[in-house]
């Protein structure tokens, strides 16, 4: 977890002399002395919050700080939950797959997709299947053909030691 926003000096802790006064209803108040700018959040029962202390004079604003920190908390909070973390599935196939297992696994890999996942296809050579590596890249041309209405290839088929894969990502 990470926090973008850091903690606003709050009441005491503000050292300028004098800031840019921002009421709790947003109306500006001019430029005031710290004290009476304290006085003023004392009088409401808030806090004097300083916004913008890169300014000159520094911006503070009249509110209440603990409602707002709870705000901004729900607010990290809500988007998070709309984030969609996008995954990489992997399918495992051997180059002499049979014509149901294709089938069963392009299914599988049409709804990964419309899941809006990545698809890795890998295709595994055990033995001496390793010398027709054409078989393999075959394999993986049909699955590109069977699912090209809805997925592109996001890699080209690539050999690294005894597997052959491909990563697949749905058409935008």
């Amino acid at each position: 977890m990470f926090y973008i926003k850091q903690e606003l000096l709050i009441n005491e802790q503000i050292r300028a002399r004098e800031v840019q006064l921002i009421s709790d209803d947003g109306e500006k108040l001019g430029t005031v002395a710290i004290a009476k700018a304290l006085e003023v959040a004392e009088e409401k029962k808030l806090d004097l919050v300083l916004v913008a202390p890169n300014s000159v004079p520094p911006v503070c604003k009249i509110m209440d700080y603990g409602k707002y920190k709870f705000e901004q908390a729900k607010k990290e909070k809500e988007a998070k939950k709309k984030q969609k973390v996008q995954e990489t599935k992997e399918i495992r196939i051997t180059p002499n797959i049979e014509e149901h297992d294709f089938g069963f696994k392009a299914k599988n890999i049409r709804k990964f997709l419309e899941d809006g996942n990545k698809v890795k296809i890998t295709v595994r050579f055990r033995g001496r299947e390793l010398n027709n590596v054409k078989l393999g890249e075959n394999v993986l041309n049909k699955f590109i053909q069977n699912l090209e209405d809805i997925a592109v290839t996001e890699k080209a088929p690539k050999l690294e030691g005894k597997n052959l894969f491909i990563i697949l990502a749905k058409k935008a």
